[in-house]
């Protein structure tokens, strides 16, 4: 990829989706890819860029068909960062992601031109102890899409390791191969929690990744799932997803009242407290509500410091947890989906194509969901 000082040097020139590059010795790319790019918060923009002729041995170069807006492309878009990634040069968004392969590497033997495939996003370096534990979504130098600087798939072409393009079953959508990434993230929750047959799960926050969550857990064969959110419009989702128990929590005003509802479903707590929000409140609500002996599993970044009662975790022997991206999960939730054991298409509430005008428009969309009612905004084309 061309640093961001050639990609502005007066040697190039965008003719059409084409890029003419001057002969220089520095210069390897002559193709264009339309990007839409994000220089700060609020600036989206859609911009050309340069690509190689030849795509890397042990790559293939995807034609994106179908990219999903995620949680953290709304936080950049309103914010201009995220935690501790910020948007300081421009970036492409956009990490839920599947498309048709239209060229692969010369060493590529598991996958060739026309090939449907999920972009699995997070390159690890391999030489990080994390990475050869098999915890590669823990490795610090880890190449994510869409995190600054990074790249990310909103974009037409994306060249990618063959081993993380992951083929999609002819009954499968591209939408569907989107949504594998956020149901990435849900999967690999439950294997953290120890969701399974028996096992009564709490979710806190029916966003979309609470609502994947709950698809999960139901996947997972959890005897009863409840989920809670103080904005009820998208409860009628989980109840169509599975949800035994869905609840508003728009009136509550205290922690105490949070838990009171979960205990009036669970007498005894739900074993396992899943949540997806992150804030001092729902940290407290999972503590408080969960059974002694139970696990919390922590998924959602809404703050970055949280205050909350952790002696709990001693006096209940709680065992509390983090959840961070996935590792080996693609596969499994693309088999999930081809079962038919998670239904996605309740989730995509708003589709548009690929220009600048539709791309801005999902943007503002996504970032209004209390009065747009999004809870997946889809780009396919």
């Amino acid at each position: 990829m061309l640093s961001r000082s050639r990609l502005t040097s007066p040697w190039l020139l965008l003719v059409g989706q084409r890029c003419l590059i001057s002969t220089a010795p520095d210069f390897i790319t002559s193709l264009c890819d339309p990007a839409a790019m994000l220089h700060g918060a609020g600036d989206l923009r859609f911009e050309d860029l340069p690509m190689a002729d030849e795509v890397a041995p042990n790559h293939v170069r995807v034609q994106m068909r179908a990219v999903g807006i995620c949680g953290s492309d709304v936080h950049f878009f309103k914010n201009g960062r995220m935690g501790s990634f910020e948007i300081t040069e421009p970036l492409v968004v956009g990490h839920e992601s599947a498309g048709e392969v239209v060229q692969a590497g010369s060493a590529v033997t598991s996958l060739k031109e026309g090939d449907r495939v999920a972009l699995e996003p997070g390159i690890p370096c391999w030489s990080h102890k994390m990475s050869r534990e098999g915890r590669y979504n823990l490795d610090p130098n880890i190449k994510f899409f869409s995190l600054p600087p990074v790249h990310g798939a909103l974009r037409k072409y994306v060249d990618h390791p063959a081993d993380f393009c992951f083929k999609l079953p002819d009954c499968l959508t591209f939408e569907q191969g989107a949504l594998v990434e956020p149901l990435s993230i849900a999967v690999h929750a439950c294997r953290r929690a120890g969701v399974g047959p028996g096992k009564k799960v709490a979710i806190l926050g029916a966003g979309p990744i609470g609502l994947m969550m709950l698809a999960a857990a139901k996947a997972f064969s959890a005897s009863s799932v409840a989920i809670t959110d103080i904005r009820p419009g998208n409860l009628p989702v989980a109840q169509t997803l599975g949800a035994k128990y869905a609840l508003d929590q728009s009136k509550a005003v205290s922690t105490a009242e949070n838990v009171e509802a979960i205990r009036a479903v669970f007498p005894e707590g739900p074993d396992i407290v899943i949540d997806c929000v992150g804030f001092s409140s729902t940290v407290t609500t999972a503590l408080q509500a969960v059974a002694t002996g139970g696990t919390v599993v922590q998924v959602g970044l809404g703050q970055d410091t949280c205050c909350a009662p952790t002696m709990q975790t001693v006096f209940k022997e709680i065992n509390f947890t983090g959840s961070w991206l996935y590792t080996n999960t693609f596969p499994l939730c693309i088999s999930l989906l081809e079962e038919g054991k998670i239904q996605t298409e309740p989730l995509i509430t708003h589709r548009l194509g690929f220009s600048e005008a539709e791309v801005l428009k999902g943007f503002q969309i996504a970032s209004n969901s209390a009065t747009t009612g999004a809870i997946k905004v889809m780009f396919s084309w």
